[in-house]
């Protein structure tokens, strides 16, 4: 059987012609003739123009049976992460063994609650071994929470891996390719089945601190008590208590991570689902976050920074070594890091391929990205995203 094999490039070429054809020919030399199965297109904002011109070019050469990708604010390639100018990146498979599917969803069909999660995808049938999901999506017309919840009412399990869309600020600012289509709204999901093993992986960038709290009363996203104390006094109380550095952090903002199973003990990195802490009531002592919370739910505060996202991709990447070196990865990271966290450029690639010398790796940076926490898939922010893709028999992690 032929191997798997994947193939990535990027280029800085500011010409449309130049910088298609210098992915395309470093991706045919890696992968010396043969089909390709899977492939995804990233462009730069800059690139949005020529998207068509684009996509003509990548399906004209490589003959992929699925082609996805959209624009985004910035790409990310082999070892680097291109930022604020022109840039494309591109990233092939072949797949044997595997059974990769395409489905659009255009932007209208989110205008109509989602009254019966499964419905949406009702003319769909998942395969039974499927794998993974790599979703792409526009933020300005796709409702991600309501999606995601269709999936993991559908497929409860399986990971769903991608981000939003970062390219335009508005309405019909970005693309979405889905193989010869270009959409201006909705999403496009590429669905990988049968003998592919998976794993994904998401890091929060975040630590706890302080103690661990019930919630006693919360109506929607506003915590009214912790503990049968007022939120903001406890606030205050671990502010009080934060070593010096530690309180230099809350100039990144202050977080809070929700406890996906409120019955494990103790709790750790990757057990919270990591929401930002977006105002507070000084009167009533109340606070809002970024996240809908029950009575009963079990929280705790966090603290973001460099050091700690960089400590906690670590984290999530050292026991998928166990596993062997992958072939390829894709890789979806907030367009809040990348130099807006780090003091360097390639932050997050960068320790992707320390871990894993010569993976072929693409991605962009997203507003928003989708990874499963604790066994569902949720919007995430300021969070980098990572599907590890190695040959075998079909497992997903």
């Amino acid at each position: 059987m032929e191997a798997v094999a994947f193939a990535s490039a990027a280029s800085r070429e500011t010409d449309p012609r130049r910088a298609a054809r210098a992915v395309l020919e470093a991706v045919e030399k890696q992968l010396d003739g043969g089909a390709v199965d899977f492939a995804m297109l990233f462009l730069s904002s800059g690139f949005a123009r020529e998207a068509g011109a684009f996509s003509s070019e990548i399906r004209s050469a490589l003959s992929p049976r699925v082609l996805a990708g959209c624009t985004a604010e910035g790409v990310i390639g082999e070892g680097e992460e291109i930022e604020s100018s022109r840039a494309v990146s591109l990233i092939a498979a072949r797949l044997p063994g595997a059974v990769i599917e395409s489905r659009a969803f255009r932007g209208d069909v989110f205008r109509e609650p989602i009254a019966d999660p499964g419905a949406i995808f009702e003319d769909f049938r998942f395969p039974d071994d499927t794998r993974l999901v790599v979703l792409t999506a526009d933020p300005h017309t796709t409702p991600m929470d309501r999606l995601l919840a269709a999936f993991n009412d559908k497929l409860l399990g399986i990971p769903v891996v991608g981000g939003m869309a970062s390219a335009g600020p508005a309405y019909g600012g970005n693309v979405l390719f889905s193989n010869a289509e270009l959409l201006r709204g909705g999403a496009v999901m590429t669905v990988l089945s049968g003998a592919l093993d998976v794993d994904v992986l998401v890091s929060q960038g975040c630590r706890p601190v302080g103690p661990v709290f019930r919630v006693s009363d919360a109506r929607d996203n506003v915590i009214l008590a912790l503990e049968d104390t007022a939120p903001l006094e406890e606030l205050k109380r671990l502010v009080e208590e934060l070593p010096v550095d530690d309180r230099e952090l809350l100039r990144n903002g202050i977080f809070l991570g929700r406890a996906i199973d409120p019955a494990k003990d103790p709790l750790g990195r990757g057990d919270f689902l990591v929401r930002g802490v977006i105002g507070v009531d000084p009167r009533s002592g109340a606070i809002s976050v970024g996240d809908r919370l029950d009575r009963g739910d079990v929280v705790q505060f966090h603290l973001r920074d460099a050091r700690t996202a960089t400590e906690d991709l670590e984290l999530v990447l050292s026991p998928h070594t166990l596993f062997g070196a992958p072939r390829g990865a894709l890789l979806f990271s907030c367009n809040g890091r990348g130099t807006r966290l780090y003091d360097h450029p390639n932050g997050d690639v960068s320790v992707v391929e320390r871990f894993f010398p010569g993976v072929s790796v693409a991605g962009f940076f997203c507003a928003g990205e989708i990874g499963p926490v604790g066994g569902k898939n949720f919007l995430h922010g300021h969070t980098a995203a990572l599907a590890l893709f190695r040959p075998g028999r079909g497992r997903s992690v």
